[in-house]
């Protein structure tokens, strides 16, 4: 069974360079402590996936080949340049001034990421007053290998919006909680995130993915739910000590 444009599949890979065999991505949380890549702040979880479409992008070459895929099949994706960073472009590489780095010309290292003018670049060099930097993708005109499992087609109406609120919402899966009822679904907002910056349009997301992807579906409800902290339980009475007979 090959996968129609727009399905919604969840995605578990690592990625390699080809060349070195580099680890740089995964979605499973014992591949990136194998291969020294894991960050505590990330939520490791099969990734979300459009096939097909802009919603829920991954690499063009990586996408086309998981059109043709089937659910639990494990296969190895080659993606080469044009089809995933690009190819390196020479022009793309500065050299300037390490004095316009700021307060950062002394913190800065080979190999880090660094902004200027609102575009990131990979320090190359380092000498002589100057510091080369590198406005290519870091692995743009490499070759990468996918190790793929596709663990899931989203088919109903509730694993669609299941899969949208744990991919859209920054919380744990624990924290998702929605209710379908006929043409309606009603999603908890939760408690961790009431107060965070960018809330509303997270919850403008979720509604275009929802109506986009779920169709039969006529409205959305976002519930939040505030506690009064300053109300406290009552102390229950401390157990009444025994006397010896």
């Amino acid at each position: 069974m090959t996968f129609e444009k727009g399905s919604l599949i969840l995605v578990d890979y690592t990625a390699r360079i080809k060349d070195t065999g580099e680890v740089f991505d995964t979605t499973i949380e014992e591949d990136a402590k194998k291969h020294s890549i894991h960050d505590p702040d990330t939520r490791y979880q099969p990734k979300l996936v459009s096939v097909g479409e802009v919603a829920y992008p991954v690499l063009r070459g990586f996408d086309e080949a998981l059109a043709g895929a089937t659910v639990g099949e494990k296969i190895t994706i080659e993606v080469t340049p044009d089809k995933g960073f690009g190819q390196r472009d020479p022009k793309q590489v500065r050299m300037i001034p390490i004095r316009k780095l700021g307060d950062d010309a002394e913190k800065v290292t080979v190999g880090d990421t660094i902004e200027i003018g609102d575009k990131k670049g990979i320090i190359r060099f380092i000498g002589s007053g100057r510091v080369q930097i590198d406005y290519n993708h870091r692995y743009a005109g490499k070759t990468m290998l996918f190790d793929a499992n596709v663990t899931k087609l989203l088919d109903s109406p509730e694993d669609k919006i299941d899969g949208i609120l744990k991919n859209r919402f920054p919380t744990t899966d624990e924290e998702i909680a929605f209710d379908v009822k006929g043409g309606e679904v009603s999603v908890i907002v939760p408690a961790a995130i009431l107060r965070a910056e960018g809330l509303q349009i997270i919850k403008h997301f979720i509604q275009a993915d929802v109506f986009k992807f779920a169709p039969t579906l006529e409205k959305i409800s976002f519930v939040e739910i505030h506690a009064n902290k300053a109300q406290k339980k009552p102390e229950e009475p401390a157990p009444l000590e025994q006397k010896a007979s």
